[in-house]
């Protein structure tokens, strides 16, 4: 097999595993409070220094599109689990943070999807498997 097809070989069982999980994952979600999406923009600023981020920033890291994401933002802001603040040294620009009551949602929410994510992909791989993949995914995304 050439590179080429080795890589493509890759790519593809890659992103059908990365499909199956998701649509595995979003079938199980264990809340209606809050949807999967939304769930991950509070995933991303709980680890974010200060549980805050700037919006272009917190983009790369979002399973979404940029217009998608505004909106997403808007809503979770109408709902007070974040907050929309001007950007002190953009004035163009806008810092999300994730207010305490998001935050304590985000900790009820990740503990149950938490056992989901152990049963769907920490159950088929054993610890060195994992660790091994996430060091690929890594490389991947650098």
């Amino acid at each position: 097999m050439t590179e080429k097809a080795l890589a493509v070989d890759a790519w593809e069982a890659l992103f059908r595993a990365q499909v199956s999980v998701l649509r595995t994952l979003s079938a199980e979600f264990p809340t209606s409070e809050i949807s999967f999406t939304e769930y991950d923009v509070l995933f991303n600023l709980s680890r974010a220094p200060e549980r805050r981020m700037r919006i272009r920033d917190l983009i790369p890291h979002l399973l979404l599109s940029q217009p998608s994401v505004s909106r997403l933002i808007d809503r979770l802001a109408a709902r007070q689990l974040v907050d929309k603040l001007p950007d002190a040294t953009d004035a163009r620009g806008t810092i999300v943070a994730l207010r305490p009551e998001g935050y304590e949602l985000f900790k009820r929410v990740a503990v149950i999807h938490a056992d989901a994510i152990a049963r769907r992909v920490g159950t088929r791989l054993t610890p060195d498997e994992l660790a091994e993949l996430t060091n690929l995914c890594q490389r991947l995304r650098d």
